[in-house]
């Protein structure tokens, strides 16, 4: 597979776009057994996206280990893998919040199973009861209607278990509306994101992307609502193209990390995870919160959070997918840690006030991730952890609620 990759360059407008290709088989070579894989297996949960469509960040661990934590979580939650609501919060210093604003997640498809799955999610780590008969979940297509829904998809409805949990181990409190676009079109997408708006939602989350492109003029005016910010995944390709909507100034991009248990005062430790979206935009002009020197025009990503697959965060999903047995899985990708930002920041209260440039005035109350890398910049900040700002994880990951408050 081939991908295109931005590769910024001081004092040039944008990125010199450099090409990777797999190398192919030796012709007529005598066949070889293939080694067997070690470490932890992932797999993308939704295919490549063609022109016009977006495709969801979620992926899934589909190694031995995994697959039997989830055939044996399907009745013990026990045998759960991945971080957990309490680990998260935790990790992130998150404290009790009583802020109840509406969050949206935009998806595509139906998640046919969603309350069922958040209901065991929530009753597993002791967080309140959030269902449609006490009024703090609502589940709507594009249109804003409870029906018809779209039809559902395999690895759409993991994305959307996952999205409905990070927003739920954020903030318990937060009330949650699911906005079921018809498919992954990117104008479907968009016209669910108006009907979040519309409906009520305060801050609307986004676990999917498309390559930036001329194009995003035409379905971006729902992702720049002042009054209903916007949070995206920046992409699981590392150093790569900007991705849409998470490059648009008026939007939140979330990079990735890799979260581990550590000795330290906090408890844990964070590095660049590997696969996390950074880019400089050829489309987006530079944001004047934004003063990095490397690239002129808008550098993704703000703020980051966990996302790194290798630990992943546990899910409760029992709708039928290609990757493993229902009940418990392992995810991530930026799909983990968009969704967990946006509820945060409606944990913090009032989000309808929060913008991207308040990340980088609150810089020092973000933790710094320092270490790691996403890809091959000569060791520059656009994909390498450094002190500061840097492209993979933007001013740091968030250290409680208070960087996210107004005031």
């Amino acid at each position: 597979m081939t991908r295109t990759l931005r590769r910024a360059v001081t004092g040039l407008i944008c990125a010199t776009a450099v090409v990777a290709a797999s190398a192919a088989a030796s012709a007529g070579a005598p066949a070889s057994p293939a080694p067997a894989p070690s470490g932890p297996q992932t797999a993308k949960v939704c295919d490549e996206a063609r022109a016009g469509y977006a495709r969801c960040l979620a992926l899934v661990r589909t190694d031995a280990a995994a697959q039997a934590a989830s055939k044996a979580a399907a009745t013990k939650a026990a045998a759960r893998m991945g971080y957990g609501a309490t680990d998260l919060r935790a990790a992130y210093g998150v404290s009790a919040s009583t802020a109840r604003p509406w969050v949206a997640i935009v998806i595509a498809f139906d998640v046919p199973n969603a309350e069922a799955d958040l209901a065991f999610y929530r009753s597993t780590y002791g967080l309140p009861a959030c269902t449609t008969a006490n009024g703090c979940f609502r589940k709507v297509n594009q249109g804003g209607a409870t029906s018809p829904l779209p039809p559902p998809d395999g690895g759409w409805a993991l994305e959307g278990s996952m999205d409905l949990q990070m927003v739920s181990a954020a903030c318990p409190s937060c009330r949650i509306l699911l906005v079921e676009a018809n498919d992954n079109m990117l104008t479907n997408m968009a016209k669910a994101t108006a009907t979040a708006a519309r409906k009520g939602a305060k801050i609307a989350s986004h676990s999917y992307g498309a390559d930036e492109g001329g194009w995003m003029s035409q379905v971006s005016a729902p992702y720049q609502n002042p009054a209903m910010p916007s949070v995206a995944s920046s992409g699981d390709y590392g150093f790569t193209t900007a991705g849409f909507p998470a490059v648009l100034a008026e939007v939140t991009a979330v990079g990735g990390t890799t979260l581990t248990p550590s000795t330290n005062a906090r408890g844990w430790q964070e590095s660049v995870w590997s696969g996390a979206g950074s880019g400089c935009s050829a489309w987006v002009n530079k944001p004047a919160y934004q003063n990095d020197p490397n690239c002129q025009m808008r550098t993704v990503a703000d703020v980051a959070a966990v996302a790194d697959p290798a630990t992943g965060v546990a899910v409760y999903d029992t709708y039928p997918n290609p990757f493993t047995a229902p009940g418990w899985v392992t995810l991530g990708g930026t799909s983990a840690s968009a969704p967990f930002v946006a509820g945060l920041i409606g944990a913090a209260g009032s989000p309808a006030l929060w913008r991207s440039s308040m990340a980088y005035s609150r810089a020092a109350r973000f933790n710094d991730v320092v270490g790691g890398s996403n890809g091959s910049c000569g060791e520059d900040y656009l994909c390498t952890g450094l002190a500061g700002y840097d492209a993979p994880t933007g001013v740091g990951t968030p250290r409680g609620l208070w960087p996210f408050r107004k005031n």
